[in-house]
């Protein structure tokens, strides 16, 4: 048997240590487990560029023409509320109003439940004589399940609503610049812009969806909004974490690039951040389960869906965002792109 030579052995151990092709005939589920880059996701970044950029268009242009369903907290109004008992339906009490009023009420909600089941009834803002003839309208027709006494209403001023987008507002531009400042410390700045770019989209994604489909826009979802971002910044520094030890020595091999690092290090994560998904959509999924056909209340399910949207958005901008623009922000670095020339150079004198 004929030992190889030393310009054989040479040329077998570079093309063993060339770069790692993960292999893709693996099922799905096997390649989702075993993260060892068979997803190329940063590779493709322009196609996710370009979906994403489709979405952004849409949402902008859905809040621009469509605008949000403001509640009656932002709006202001009155709210009328009267007990739930017997067989009376919200279908039952939005006929009396439209009879009485000659229009229909905003909303009809049946909130809480058992003895303490009420029906709320938002609309605009009422004069003194029409609500007082509501009040005796539905606390007449119901009898006896429900008195003219058991009927209150009171009005809802827009100034709370404001004051709470206010704060709102302000707390959104002290988180941006405290995570901005907390990634810059812990990674780089293109880490932190690229996670800061990432949340934006977060938040205009979320809205338009919202302005999209009609979904009223009251406190509680303001509220929720805040919440889904500490969700997309956990998962984007969970992928950056990885990154970064991935890249550390990326300049002492030229095995593989930069970008391909940063794609195996999205691979590696993916699984968690969609086990984290998982688990964060379950709970709420049975909140709005419990808040809509249990409970009936409406904050409850305003606060589960913005959070079920968010989650959901956050995900997708953690794994197919903010990884492939801080490639794309990296690769303009003089280093990053001698290296990226020197692995691509070796590779075709290798496979030469």
């Amino acid at each position: 048997m004929t030992n190889p030579s030393t310009d054989d052995r040479k040329a077998t151990t570079e093309w063993s240590d060339a770069d790692y092709v993960a292999d893709k005939n693996q099922s799905f589920l096997s390649r989702l487990y075993s993260g060892t880059g068979a997803f190329d996701v940063v590779g493709k970044r322009r196609m996710w560029y370009i979906v994403s950029g489709v979405m952004m268009l849409i949402c902008i242009l859905s809040i621009a023409i469509r605008g949000f369903t403001f509640g009656i907290d932002f709006e202001g109004g009155t709210q009328i509320s009267m007990p739930a008992r017997g067989s009376i339906t919200t279908s039952d009490v939005s006929k009396v109003f439209e009879d009485t009023l000659q229009r229909a009420p905003e909303t009809v909600q049946e909130a809480g439940a058992g003895a303490a089941a009420t029906f709320q009834i938002r609309t605009e803002t009422l004069t003194g004589a029409e609500t007082a003839e509501v009040l005796h309208a539905l606390g007449t027709a119901f009898q006896p399940d429900v008195n003219p006494g058991d009927v209150s209403s009171s009005d809802v001023s827009s100034t709370w609503g404001q004051e709470i987008t206010k704060k709102m507002l302000i707390a959104l531009v002290v988180f941006l610049i405290v995570a901005f400042i907390y990634i810059a410390i812990r990674f780089d700045k293109e880490m932190s812009i690229a996670a800061m770019a990432s949340l934006v989209f977060d938040l205009v994604v979320t809205a338009g969806i919202y302005s999209l489909v009609g979904w009223e826009m009251t406190p509680a979802t303001v509220i929720g909004l805040l919440t889904i971002l500490g969700f997309s910044v956990y998962d984007t520094v969970v992928v950056f974490d990885k990154v970064e030890e991935n890249t550390r020595s990326v300049f002492a091999t030229t095995r593989r690039t930069y970008a391909e690092q940063t794609n195996l290090a999205v691979n590696q994560t993916l699984m968690r951040s969609i086990n984290t998904t998982v688990i964060s959509v379950l709970p709420i999924i049975a909140l709005m389960v419990v808040a809509v056909w249990m409970l009936g209340v409406g904050t409850l399910k305003d606060l589960a869906l913005i959070q079920l949207v968010g989650v959901v958005v956050g995900t997708y901008s953690s794994v197919f965002l903010a990884s492939p623009w801080l490639v794309s922000m990296k690769e303009r670095n003089k280093d990053i792109k001698r290296h990226t020339a020197k692995v691509l150079a070796r590779r075709e004198r290798i496979s030469a």
